[in-house]
Order: C-alpha cells, then sequence, then structure tokens
C-alpha cells in the first residue's frame, strides 16, 4: 500500500519527470500545491493527465486531491479520502468506481520517494523507499470529479480527486509489505498508460517493480502524524536490537557464541604468554611461598660460607652488625659480600684473642703444678717487662693483675 509520499519537487520539474518535454503542458489549481515532505490522503498533489477531448499530446498539469471520490457520490455526502486512496490493479477492470476511469481517466503522478511500515507485533517502523540515483518515482493512477452541493472548491463546484494504483510486491520487498504502488519506470510505460487506449493491455505493465536501484531505510515513527512536516521525515535512523523476539534469538544466538570463541581465544594466548595463569589461586600461593622459602634459604647459605664462620658460632647470639649483614644481604645490596668478609675476620680474631685468655685462666685454675709452663706462656704472650727492665716472675704477673 501507499498511504505517505515526498514531493517536494518543483511544479516545472513533474512534467519532465514523466517524460512531457515535447510539448507545452497546461496548468489547473498549480497555486493548491504545497510541497512537503509528508503528502497524506486529502492533500494536494500535481497529476500529469490528458487534456479533455485530446487524443493527442495535449497534457495537463492538474493539482487534484489524493483520495478518490467517485463521480456518483451523493452530493450531499462527506467526502472520505482515505476510502480510496490506493486502488488493486488486479481488481480495476472489475469494480465500477475504477472500471469507467480506465479509458479515458487515467493519470501519472510523480514523487521523490513514499513510506511504509513494517508491522512487528503492536509497533509500526516506517521505511522511507526510493530511487538510489534521486530521480522522482512515477506512479500509474486514475482520477475522477465529483460535484459537491456545498461548494468543497473555492473555484468551482468540482472537486477532482485521484487515487494510485498497487501490485504485489516485488521480491525485495516482500519482507516489509505484500503491497506496493505500480511504478512506471521507462517512457514506453508512461507513453502506454497515458495515451493507449482502452484496449491496451494495462496488465503488462502493472507488475512489481524489480530494479535495483530501488532502495529504502528506516526512518523516524514520529512522521506517522501527518503534522509532522520536514527534512527530518526522510532522516535515516539506528533501529534498536530489541524489537523482534525471533531476531533477538538468533542474535543473542551469535552473540553467545562469538564470547565463548572470544574467551577460547584469550585463554590461548593467557596459556601461550603465562602458563601460571591457567593455574588456581592456591597452588599458585603455594609454590610463591615455596619459592621465597628457597630464596631465604639460599641467601642465609650464601652468608655462612662468605662469612665462613666455624659451625659453634652459628648457635651464639647475633649481634647487630650480624643482623645488619643479613639484612643487606637480603636487600639485594652488591657490597655485602665484601662487608661479609671483613667484618667475620674481625670478629673471629676477637673471639680467638678472648678464648685464648679465657683457656689461660681455666688452666692455671685446675692445674697449679703447671704453674711454670704457663707463666712461660703469659711471658710468650705478653712480653710484659717491668719498670726495671726485667722479665717479670709469674707471681708478680698475678700480683699486678
Amino acid at each position: 500500500m501507499c498511504g505517505r509520499a515526498r514531493c517536494t519537487l518543483r511544479a516545472d520539474d513533474i512534467p519532465r519527470a514523466c517524460n512531457r518535454t515535447g510539448a507545452p503542458v497546461g496548468t489547473i489549481n498549480m497555486d493548491r500545491y504545497r510541497p512537503s515532505y509528508n503528502i497524506a490522503p486529502g492533500s494536494n498533489l500535481p497529476v500529469v493527465r490528458r487534456a479533455d477531448g485530446s487524443d493527442g499530446d495535449g497534457f495537463l498539469l492538474h493539482s487534484m486531491k489524493w483520495g478518490l471520490i467517485p463521480k456518483f457520490t451523493k452530493k450531499t455526502e462527506k467526502p472520505d479520502f482515505y476510502k480510496m486512496f490506493n486502488a488493486r490493479s488486479e481488481s480495476i477492470t472489475e469494480k465500477v468506481s475504477f472500471r469507467r476511469l480506465l479509458p479515458k481517466n487515467r493519470c501519472l503522478v510523480a514523487v521523490e520517494g513514499f513510506y511504509e511500515w513494517k508491522k512487528d507485533g503492536s509497533k509500526k517502523q516506517p521505511y522511507y523507499i526510493h530511487f538510489k540515483d534521486g530521480r522522482p518515482l512515477v506512479f500509474a493512477a486514475l482520477y475522477d470529479s465529483w460535484e459537491s452541493s456545498e461548494g468543497l472548491d473555492t473555484s468551482s463546484e468540482i472537486l477532482y480527486t485521484f487515487t494510485i494504483l498497487t501490485t504485489s510486491s516485488s521480491s525485495a520487498l516482500q519482507w516489509l509489505h505484500d503491497r506496493m504502488p505500480v511504478i512506471l519506470g521507462n517512457k514506453e510505460s508512461t507513453d502506454t498508460w497515458l495515451k493507449g487506449s482502452s484496449s491496451s493491455k494495462f496488465d503488462m505493465m502493472l507488475k512489481p517493480y524489480e530494479g535495483s536501484d530501488l532502495v529504502w531505510y528506516p526512518v523516524t515513527p514520529a512522521m506517522g502524524k501527518p503534522t509532522v512536516d520536514g527534512p527530518e521525515c526522510i532522516k535515516e535512523i539506528q533501529l534498536k536490537t530489541d524489537g523482534n523476539p525471533i531476531s533477538n534469538f538468533f542474535l543473542r544466538k551469535e552473540i553467545k557464541e562469538q564470547s565463548n570463541m572470544e574467551e577460547k581465544s584469550l585463554f590461548d594466548d593467557s596459556v601461550k604468554t603465562n602458563p601460571l595463569k591457567g593455574l588456581k589461586e592456591e597452588p599458585i600461593k603455594e609454590i610463591k611461598k615455596e619459592g621465597e622459602s628457597d630464596l631465604e634459604q639460599k641467601n642465609s647459605c650464601d652468608i655462612s660460607d662468605l662469612a665462613n664462620q666455624p659451625k659453634r658460632l652459628k648457635q651464639e647470639h647475633v649481634t647487630a652488625d650480624d643482623s645488619g649483614i643479613q639484612s643487606s644481604v637480603k636487600e639485594g645490596n652488591h657490597n655485602a659480600k665484601s662487608s661479609i668478609s671483613i667484618l667475620a675476620n674481625e670478629n673471629t680474631a676477637k673471639r680467638q684473642k678472648t678464648e685464648d685468655i679465657e683457656e689461660f685462666v681455666a688452666d692455671l685454675k685446675s692445674a697449679p703444678h703447671r704453674i711454670d709452663k704457663l707463666g712461660t706462656i703469659a711471658v710468650k704472650k705478653g712480653n710484659v717487662k717491668d719498670a726495671g727492665g726485667k722479665q717479670p716472675t709469674l707471681f708478680s704477673y698475678f700480683g699486678k693483675k
């Protein structure tokens, strides 16, 4: 069906769009035409028709109301322009309202595009359909005249109206709607429709337009109101993905599969770059603790080796100097090795001297009969002389002490 259209063409562009360029074209009521992006039934649109009584090249550009009001309609009846704004091309030879118009009341309607709605439950999404190159679409149409007793037309009591023929939808547009307007895509078809006799085989041209140059895109649902007009009516919009439950099912399935593939890819990358990331958290902590323990053991071994300390010294109390040495080793000081060697040698020498004195005293207490020998040792170690320059005896040594 075709219930909304865009026609912002200038009056002199319409005959050219309908392939009427050779002979001059007269005009009727063109002052009523108002270009619009959102033309609805009841609005005035220019149509190209043959001049009255003309069987040749006489044509008129006539502004008529969209929505056929048959001539036999009662004069007192209020016209309903939405009742017959479309006519099924398959039945125009059967219905009285259209059959009597075929011989002489054929016309052409030129627009830049039309709108169609896609139903999705309770929602309807409009689409704008047009030629890719922007050229006007030319529809096959029928017109009639009706005389009203109330004088609806200010210039006369005769009202001219038209209806646009429709056919089954093309293969490319079947997803959108089952009907579409009859589009006459070349000069031959427009000439046949305007100038052909009543015996012409119109059914050969009243077919769906299958050209690939007919394109479409979604537009704002706000244009569903006839009062909404302007370039925003044909502005393309982005549709939300939550409209169609069936399409959402496949979309969710596609997203889920894609997510699984991404997770697999990330897992593969993590294994390649860092195999430990594929393990559980607890083994990681254990490994870390074991590693730290091994490192501490290694550091402690290095300290003992570098210091070259005897085993008995390990059980003694650790001094401040020793703890400083250990801390410097743990912190990774590159001078720790040399510092440990020097301090360890000094400590060893001090301990050795102390131990010799303690051993001397212990032997003295435990064995008095070795006084001579010990005195000799004391003299040899101390090398002590008295004020007179004489070698002191063992008794004089202990007397001084």
